[in-house]
């Protein structure tokens, strides 16, 4: 936030005009010599502040909605600017050159990842209907059908207005201007208690059930109402005198109902209101996003017409012969349980050996191993380096590994991904954790898990590695729904860095599942990753992500695809969290149920996006894989600013790519088989 010049205060003469810098709604940067008045509550319960404005490079006067540094401070009044935010920026998208613009307010621009974030909006069109006394019969109507049409283009783009009252709805004597988008929601999340009665639907006011188009249905009536009558009507039901009042008689009775579902859509309102503008409301444009998201469902319905291999065990079982080798997490080489190389750590966090012949109690015994290690002597050459016993013990481990340059995000958003597993997060679909190694857990959780989430930007990713390429992060021991355990390791690939060993070649013939990075700021040639760019002086490259094709080169194939399970993940997406699709996905809570179609529609959606703006090279895993789904995410929720991300972390959809991967080996059970999940339907 920049200070200001007050409104109506003289300048000091030669007095530098401060500036304010934002992105305009076409994702351009700009600078402006600004001037503001005193700032006041918008909504004494909310957070927002708001006060009048002069951008004198235009001459243009406008509104600003800001945070103060305290208030910006708390995640969830954030969250209130970015809803605000991404609604008025989509509905500027969508309804330009449309009719219906002068329904909403028009943004200036915004500036959101930042110490006092702000939005700036034109100024109002009008007086808040709470403040006009007088409004003719013939006013009542075009007021009333204004106010139903802007129903009924939010709830064309399945969005709903939760804060419709006297005070956000103005008029300025010929057509309304819809305000109070921070209480926008999207249909079928689930309620939360907004608004006051009487304008907050008995549900809504109350947070039960799902968002329904019909809440809104009811504010306007009561609007309505209250500027028919001038009072408020009942908070639970139809006024009773609504008969005497012949504008509001014929055609808001059922609006009224106390539950959603005996309230008229929108549609319908507006059929009774005008019938002629409902019959002229026409579907606002798409987005161009059609034919790449056509070109999807085709290459996904070749992969399902290709039979999988007949040798392929994709059903994720984990290995039931007896413990025997596996591969070290850290040198890669072939390592299996021995007994006389164990060791635990003493009160100087020292190794010391452990000698299992003097513990005779089994349970003792059982709980002494689960925090030993075996120190792995298969590379001589390689730094000494010791593997938690549990690992050995529970057949092989599923090896997932993280795949992007170094600019991709990807340590933050493996951090993130882990401590949503230790969090509870898998256990929705019947599948628990415990640490592989107490202390080792501990020390990431120490590390790497809590100085994320105190805000600070974590280093690149550190730890044993082989030659750059493959670097051990974190494992755990995962147990499915029947009572199954597998270790499950997750490795941090630089690609771009791999050499030509045998090591290295050995271990990505071994690997169980990929996660691909996908940069935006590298991959998506748009406007707004224009300053992004500038600030991490990177450029788009057309060509792909070049770890992508260093992995995929390396790895062979017997058919037309790879039979490793894949995700794809667009991190950093609360870059383009107003960009569609990602303004849709990112807020999207995580599935109760894994279903065989689960998936699909965001990676529709993730590829038609990549296809039209990236090109095709960025979807190569995606064409090299059979089963690959793809996936929007962010570790941070925001942009970091000098080395800190202002209000915190706020992750977003991290846990997804890898419900998928599990559900692709068997581990998250899923309906039909796990070899055909990812292509949508039992595989041919």
């Amino acid at each position: 936030m920049v200070s200001t010049t007050p409104l109506g205060r003289p300048e000091s003469p030669g007095a530098p005009r401060p500036h304010l810098v934002f992105t305009d709604p076409a994702g351009r940067r700009r600078t402006a010599p600004a001037r503001f008045g005193p700032p006041s509550r918008r909504d004494p319960a909310l957070p927002q502040r708001i006060r009048n404005g002069m951008l004198d490079d235009r001459g243009q006067q406008c509104v600003q909605v800001f945070l103060s540094a305290a208030d910006a401070a708390n995640p969830a009044a954030r969250a209130l600017l970015d809803t605000e935010a991404g609604t008025a920026l989509h509905l500027d998208r969508t309804l330009e050159n449309t009719p219906y613009a002068y329904l909403f307010p028009t943004v200036i621009g915004y500036e959101l990842d930042t110490a006092e974030p702000f939005l700036l909006y034109a100024a109002p069109r009008g007086t808040a209907a709470g403040r006009t006394h007088v409004i003719s019969a013939t006013d009542q109507r075009v007021f009333a059908r204004d106010l139903t049409l802007a129903l009924c283009l939010l709830d064309g783009q399945g969005l709903v207005p939760r804060g419709i009252s006297p005070a956000t709805v103005l008029w300025d004597g010929t057509s309304v201007q819809l305000w109070g988008l921070e209480g926008v929601a999207r249909t079928g999340r689930p309620r939360t208690p907004w608004g006051r009665a009487p304008f907050a639907p008995p549900e809504q006011h109350r947070g039960e059930g799902l968002v329904d188009p019909r809440d809104a249905v009811w504010s306007v009536a009561q609007v309505l109402y209250q500027l028919v009558t001038g009072r408020p009507g009942p908070a639970d039901r139809a006024p009773a005198d609504l008969a005497q009042h012949r504008v509001l008689a014929g055609t808001l009775p059922r609006a009224f109902a106390p539950a959603a579902a005996g309230r008229p859509t929108p549609g319908a309102l507006l059929e009774l209101l005008a019938p002629e503008e409902a019959r002229r409301l026409r579907p606002t444009a798409g987005d161009g996003a059609r034919p790449h998201r056509e070109a999807f469902d085709r290459a996904l319905d070749a992969k399902r017409r290709t039979p999988a291999p007949a040798e392929d065990t994709t059903d994720g079982a984990p290995d039931d012969r007896p413990p025997g080798e596996v591969l070290c997490p850290y040198c890669l080489e072939n390592i299996q349980l021995d007994l006389d190389k164990l060791y635990v750590t003493d009160d100087q966090m020292q190794y010391r050996p452990l000698d299992l012949s003097r513990i005779g109690n089994p349970v003792r015994r059982e709980d002494v191993m689960r925090g030993a290690v075996q120190q792995c002597t298969a590379d001589p050459d390689f730094p000494e380096h010791h593997i938690p016993v549990p690992y050995l013990t529970h057949g092989r481990p599923l090896t997932v590994a993280m795949i992007g340059q170094s600019s991709t995000g990807k340590s933050h958003l493996l951090t993130q991904m882990i401590a949503e597993i230790t969090d509870g997060g898998l256990e929705r679909y019947g599948v628990g954790w415990q640490s592989v190694n107490p202390e080792q857990h501990a020390r990431f959780v120490r590390e790497r898990v809590q100085p994320l989430r105190s805000g600070k930007v974590l280093d690149h990713t550190s730890g044993v590695g082989l030659d750059g390429f493959a670097r051990f992060v974190e494992s755990l021991l995962l147990t499915d729904a029947r009572g199954r355990v597998r270790p499950v390791a997750f490795f941090d690939l630089g690609g771009e860095d791999l050499v030509r060993t045998d090591g290295a070649l050995r271990f990505l013939l071994g690997i169980d599942a990929l996660v691909f990075v996908v940069d935006p700021a590298l991959a998506l040639p748009l406007p707004q990753l224009d300053e992004v760019r500038r600030r991490w002086g990177t450029e788009v490259d057309r060509d792909g992500d070049a770890a992508f094709g260093t992995v995929l080169d390396r790895l062979p194939r017997t058919g037309p695809y790879l039979e490793t399970p894949a995700a794809m993940v667009l991190g950093k997406s609360d870059l383009l969290r107003f960009q569609p699709p990602v303004d849709r996905w990112l807020g999207e809570g995580p599935p109760a149920t894994i279903g065989p179609d689960q998936f699909l529609q965001e990676s529709g959606d993730v590829y038609a996006l990549l296809r039209q703006h990236a090109g095709q090279a960025w979807l190569r895993p995606f064409d090299a894989f059979r089963r690959c789904t793809l996936h929007i995410a962010s570790a941070t929720g925001g942009q970091e600013s000098q080395g800190r991300y202002p209000a915190g972390t706020g992750p977003r959809r991290v846990l997804e790519p890898l419900v998928s991967l599990l559900a692709m080996h068997g581990i998250i059970e899923a309906p039909g088989s796990a070899a055909s999940f990812g292509v949508g339907r039992e595989a041919q």
